[in-house]
């Protein structure tokens, strides 16, 4: 077997041992040590992968990105930016969970030859920017922040939870003139459910596990629940969802195009939750869209007709 080969399956083995520890650990403490159990779940659902840091590190931007930074809530959040967004109009990328701001980087040729600045960054304990923790409303924060310092996006672009976050970020304070989602996640529920399940709690904590969130963030999980919010949203925009993903379930991403007016869906299939977002073919399908053509289908919602295509 190649050393690479051996390497890898090395790898893979360590991963399935290290996750059943952890699956044991919460089953078993779930039951002898609830309280102390809960808690050490909910920081590790709390917790960036460390690989995103590394990712980040290994990115290799081109020569006309300039790096910068903010502050917010004592952290320092790392910035990212093409052009002068203060004269030309820019497009804001927003990473998903455990990923990072450089992870756009095949978008950034095609916004600039449109004429778009480009502003990216990476959220607390994600990347270059420092912090432990982050949660759904810190990516919601962080996003306002960096709106505050650059200003309105004359288009913004998420990713996972970071679609969810820029959703949930339009306010008066700041917003987007058109949002592209992909892959974004629509209900905080749901996906601390799929967490949960995968680490074996018992879901006979699953209300002590909410409560901590809400505790740590003073922000009612079923606030976050983003079909809440879609109906107000005023602008247009574009969801991209893949059937195959796992991670997120295409449903998610339907759910975002019923109950959001402005929206159209592009519905993709065997790219999963992480290719769709630089597939060549997804890159152009949005440029074709901001170039005004049609894009994917327009999902309708009414008291008779619960879903449909028009």
């Amino acid at each position: 077997m190649p050393r690479t080969h051996r390497s890898t399956s090395k790898s893979h083995a360590s991963m399935a041992l290290k996750l059943g520890a952890i699956r044991a650990t919460f089953a078993v403490g779930g039951r002898l040590a609830p309280k102390r159990t809960v808690n050490r779940a909910a920081r590790l659902f709390a917790t960036p992968f460390a690989s995103s840091r590394a990712r980040a590190r290994a990115a290799r931007p081109d020569a006309d990105m300039q790096r910068g930074s903010i502050r917010r809530d004592g952290e320092t959040i790392a910035t990212y930016t093409w052009g002068d967004p203060a004269s030309q109009p820019y497009v804001l990328l927003v990473h998903g969970w455990s990923s990072f701001g450089l992870r756009f980087l095949p978008w950034i040729g095609h916004l600039r030859a449109l004429g778009y600045a480009v502003v990216s960054f990476d959220q607390p304990g994600h990347g270059n920017s420092t912090g432990r923790l982050c949660t759904l409303p810190d990516f919601i924060a962080t996003i306002r922040a960096i709106g505050q310092a650059f200003g309105p996006a004359e288009l913004a672009i998420g990713h996972s939870l970071g679609g969810a976050a820029l959703a949930l970020a339009q306010d008066e304070s700041w917003s987007a003139r058109r949002l592209i989602l992909i892959a974004p996640a629509a209900d905080m529920e749901a996906a601390a459910g799929r967490f949960l399940r995968f680490v074996r709690l018992g879901q006979h904590l699953r209300s002590s596990f909410m409560a901590w969130h809400e505790r740590r963030t003073g922000v009612r999980v079923a606030d976050l629940q983003v079909h809440r919010r879609l109906p107000a949203l005023g602008q247009e925009g574009l969801v991209i969802h893949d059937l195959d993903d796992t991670d997120v379930p295409w449903e998610e991403g339907e759910r975002y195009a019923r109950y959001w007016t402005g929206s159209r869906l592009l519905t993709t299939q065997g790219l999963g939750h992480h290719k769709v977002l630089d597939a060549p073919e997804v890159i152009e399908a949005t440029l074709a869209y901001l170039r005004g053509e049609r894009v994917g289908d327009r999902v309708v919602a009414s008291p008779n007709l619960p879903f449909g295509v028009a």
